[in-house]
């Protein structure tokens, strides 16, 4: 009798570490193409881009003094009312809300997926000084229903926010949170309070309930605190559930990866897609695309039906914080492609995602 009740304590404390449980770790494509390169302990992107030099920083910090950046306090964006109670309720409805820079809630097939959370009043290491926000978040955290998947793309301040981190970890619900992360970002995450950590390469695929989650190759870089440069991986996410494929570009200049990302994984139902911080180009170029780049980002990855994130929130870059919307216009009616394919919301709108696209 003693031998069989150790036997049951037993199983119940192995329970979650067995195959099939929430901590299975992340599956390559035998198949697929191999995880990101490193020279030494640094990732390096697909496609080479030249390494910006502490000079480059300088001179662009030079040229800057130059211009009439308009502070952030001088811009008044239209803000939408959303509903956060029936955000809360709905696991049937699919539904796009856009938090504010490039962090979104979307609702697919009554999964919750939040989008590089960040909710604090700046995007810096400390919270008395760096770059403010425009616009409040439009949705704070105890306004979000329980998220079940959060996927972050890469450590700078204005995509990884501790503050965020910590609410969504300690909050009802936050040890069923699957933190997507790609490499080298476990310990920092669990150290914050986190318990559901999901490390992956590019094009590894881990399946979470009825969600599949991919980690595929952005053009970036990393670095949170000195010495750190590209320590850790930047990616983009691919999410398939039930027959729907959301993708989220992450932070990332254009690249012809993403026409190889369109043909492993696309058509993709609904994007989001960075449109913003692109100026000067020689400096951000390689690592953000302009609205033009993500215009083209939606046609290579065959994107139905897309939505622009990562602008109107933080001063980061040179251009105006409301221009990247007007430039799209005008890449679109270019184009050819209809505005309700690649959607401008206001900060905090939620729109319903239909059969026959967004509404």
């Amino acid at each position: 009798m003693k031998k069989i009740l150790l036997s049951m304590i037993a199983m119940l404390l192995l329970a979650p570490a067995m195959p099939g449980a929430i901590n299975a770790g992340p599956v390559s494509d035998p198949k697929g193409p191999k995880g990101a390169e490193r020279v030494g302990k640094e990732f390096r992107n697909v496609y080479p881009v030249r390494e910006k030099k502490f000079s480059d920083l300088l001179k662009w910090r030079r040229e800057r003094r130059k211009l009439n950046i308009s502070p952030v306090e001088s811009y008044n964006f239209d803000a939408a009312t959303n509903d956060p109670e029936f955000l809360k309720d709905n696991r049937t409805v699919n539904t796009f809300t856009w938090i504010g820079h490039a962090t979104a809630l979307v609702q697919i097939n009554g999964v919750n997926i939040l989008t590089d959370p960040h909710v604090s009043l700046r995007a810096s290491p400390v919270q008395w000084k760096g770059p403010k926000r425009a616009m409040p978040p439009g949705l704070s955290i105890d306004e979000l229903p329980e998220i079940d998947i959060v996927l972050l793309s890469h450590d700078h301040y204005d995509s990884l926010d501790i503050k965020s981190i910590r609410a969504l970890a300690r909050r009802k619900g936050g040890q069923r949170t699957l933190f997507a992360v790609p490499l080298k970002y476990k310990k920092w995450f669990e150290k914050r309070g986190a318990v559901n950590v999901v490390e992956f390469d590019w094009w590894q695929s881990h399946e979470s309930g009825n969600a599949e989650i991919t980690a595929v190759p952005a053009q970036h870089w990393s670095k949170r605190y000195p010495l750190s440069r590209n320590r850790t991986l930047w990616a983009g996410w691919v999410i398939k559930v039930n027959g729907f494929t959301f993708y989220f570009a992450g932070d990332s200049g254009y690249a012809p990866i993403f026409k190889e990302i369109g043909e492993r994984y696309g058509p993709m139902d609904l994007s989001a897609i960075p449109i913003g911080a692109y100026e000067p180009r020689w400096f951000m170029g390689d690592s953000h695309m302009n609205p033009e780049e993500a215009v083209m980002t939606h046609r290579d990855v065959r994107s139905r039906q897309s939505i622009a994130v990562h602008w109107g929130t933080f001063v980061l870059t040179d251009e105006p914080l409301d221009e990247p919307p007007v430039r799209l216009r005008e890449a679109l009616e270019n184009e050819g492609i209809s505005e309700s394919d690649f959607k401008i919301l206001k900060h905090g709108e939620t729109i319903l995602i239909g059969p026959n696209g967004m509404n």
